[in-house]
């Protein structure tokens, strides 16, 4: 940040002050012209703040996280080289309807604060502090890895208990957080339907015929998206990207951001869709907000630019009568990036405020990962290499995934993050290195061994289990690219998957992962290889028949032209849930 110091000659000392005040203030100036800068400033800030700020050594006011993008698999984390990224704090709180939050009946633990990160808030309490000025946040080593996205937002009446510090009342802290965040997953889950296929009976779904700047044009805009790839191939055959032949029928080369453009292609087939809006119940927004973001990636342009699009955006629907309607309510949009790409705030430049908006506040919002606090930030799955065409597809490959020989107990694919030091990454890696090669596989995603979907899907396939440490953002692709193959998912933070994805994935996390807390990790007080060694083959067995026959058939999106009878899809699973949840609402 430029600091601009404004010098100006001081006023002539007055006959009253006295030879003392003078001395002082000379000493005073002496001490002051050592320091450096970005202390005196630190200072200033605390002075400017100091009735309501709080630092110790483990709670300070402002969390700020620096993170490379060195890679394509970073791009995903929402973050631009040698940047930093205030955390974004949150001025209000959560309980489902009906609901309580205090202490008692909860299940954090001592010993198990890594479990959460900063990614959540404290539930409902008395008189929450909004103001930026008198928000504490809480920092500590066992944030997650990468992110140390630390938002704890504390009330009036806890702050002098945080003051103190003890493991106790960070517990308590973290304890709140927690059942606030599984209250949100129960109000989500309660939305589901109770039947696999919903009835479109007076439940429309209208899709608006957006201005071509707002979706197409953005595509069009491929090949000057990142520097170093053309990325025009990823939206060849209705952005699943190039077949994978080596891999079968329904296999495509498919990007991670391609989840805007591969929903929009299904929702214009769905047998609910009308095209007159009094006869609709839910609206679908097709604006391709995460490709927005990511064309400025690369390019050195002001927040208006960045912004212009969303604020166009919301002066076109600002025109329509169903959004002025029910204030947008009944709408939703469809993100194929991080939330936190949408909500940037003064601080900082990274991403566009397009979900910070007043009129952003009403719509669900579907995104690859959803910020905990916000009840309307829904996430469904990343899209994967597999789009089925029909059921028999489906079944074909839960039958290859259950014939498969499984030589490895172990993989991680991924790379490490050296320039990241709370990051477990690298002591996974060394501890895959150092057993033998039948215990453990490491796939370096670092120097390109997890460009092509044949290698990861290869070796996932030949998996019992797959490491799926945080990266640059709490969630990961590879978790569902592991689940899709039939490996179990080995989890590190309930973020990764546990606290995101309420319609897809069930509560019951056991039936289909291993959870082992990254702080064992971080401090070696745990081998993971000789961990999931001790997980016996029936257990395993048990594990993988509930992925691939309960599981897989609802993580994949099926291609554009799609029919299943038996099976209903993450597209299906998601646009049923949300017609529900507006049927209700009536």
């Amino acid at each position: 940040m430029a600091v601009s110091i404004n010098r100006r000659k001081s006023k002539p000392s007055k006959k009253a002050e006295t030879n003392e005040h003078c001395s002082f203030g000379t000493f005073l100036f002496k001490i002051l012209s050592r320091i450096p800068l970005g202390i005196l400033l630190l200072i200033l800030v605390y002075l400017w703040s100091s009735s309501t700020t709080i630092i110790s050594g483990k709670i300070v006011h402002i969390c700020v996280s620096s993170r490379k993008l060195n890679n394509l698999y970073c791009l995903s984390a929402g973050t631009q080289p040698n940047f930093e990224i205030p955390v974004p704090l949150i001025n209000n709180s959560f309980t489902s309807p009906g609901s309580t939050s205090n202490i008692k009946d909860i299940d954090a633990s001592p010993g198990t604060n890594s479990s959460v990160t900063g990614y959540v808030k404290a539930a409902s309490t008395p008189e929450l502090i909004t103001d930026s000025k008198e928000i504490a946040n809480a920092l500590s080593s066992s944030t997650i890895d990468n992110i140390k996205e630390v938002a704890n937002v504390f009330t009036k009446d806890s702050i002098p208990a945080v003051i103190d510090g003890t493991d106790k009342n960070r517990n308590e802290e973290i304890a709140i957080a927690k059942k606030a965040v599984k209250e949100q997953l129960q109000l989500h889950r309660s939305w589901m339907p109770n039947t696999n296929h919903a009835s479109c009976d007076g439940r429309g779904v209208y899709v608006y015929d957006l201005p071509s700047k707002f979706n197409k044009d953005l595509i069009g805009q491929c090949g000057d998206m990142m520097p170093w790839t053309d990325f025009c191939k990823y939206f060849n055959n209705e952005a699943l990207g190039e077949p994978i032949a080596n891999l079968g029928k329904g296999w495509y080369h498919t990007h991670q951001y391609s989840l805007e453009p591969i929903f929009h292609s299904r929702i214009l087939s769905h047998p609910c869709r009308v095209y007159n809006e009094s006869e609709a119940k839910l609206f679908y927004v097709p604006y391709y907000g995460g490709l927005d973001i990511l064309r400025w990636h690369f390019k050195n342009v002001s927040d208006d630019v960045k912004d212009a699009l969303a604020m166009d955006l919301m002066k076109w629907l600002e025109h329509r009568r169903p959004w002025v309607q029910n204030s947008g309510t009944d709408h939703v949009f469809v993100l194929g990036k991080i939330s936190w790409d949408f909500r940037r705030k003064n601080y900082t430049s990274w991403g566009t405020r397009f979900l910070e908006l007043e009129q952003m506040q009403n719509p669900i919002k579907l995104l690859i990962e959803r910020q905990p606090w916000e009840v309307n930030d829904i996430a469904i799955p990343h899209p994967t290499f597999f789009h089925p065409h029909s059921d028999d597809d489906i079944v074909a490959w839960q039958q290859k995934i259950i014939g498969t020989t499984r030589k490895n107990l172990v993989s991680f694919a991924g790379a490490a993050r050296p320039d990241q030091p709370e990051s477990i990454r690298s002591t996974l890696i060394n501890q895959c290195t150092s057993t033998s090669s039948d215990k453990c596989q490491f796939l370096d995603c670092k120097s390109g061994g997890c460009n092509q979907p044949e290698s990861v899907t290869k070796l996932f396939l030949e998996s019992e289990f797959c490491l799926q440490p945080p990266g640059d953002s709490p969630t990961r692709k590879s978790v569902f690219d592991s689940l899709v193959s039939g490996c179990i998912p080995v989890l590190f933070d309930p973020f990764t998957a546990y606290y995101q994805y309420p319609w897809h994935l069930p509560e019951d996390h056991g039936k289909y992962s291993v959870f082992i807390d990254q702080e064992e990790v971080r401090q070696m007080k745990v081998n993971v290889v000789g961990r999931l060694s001790s997980i016996s083959a029936r257990e395993r067995d048990d594990m993988r028949r509930y992925i691939v026959y309960e599981l897989l058939p609802g993580l994949v999106y099926g291609d554009s032209s799609c029919r299943f009878q038996k099976f209903q899809d993450a597209f299906s699973i998601t646009v049923n849930t949300l017609l529900e949840r507006v049927s209700r609402m009536q």
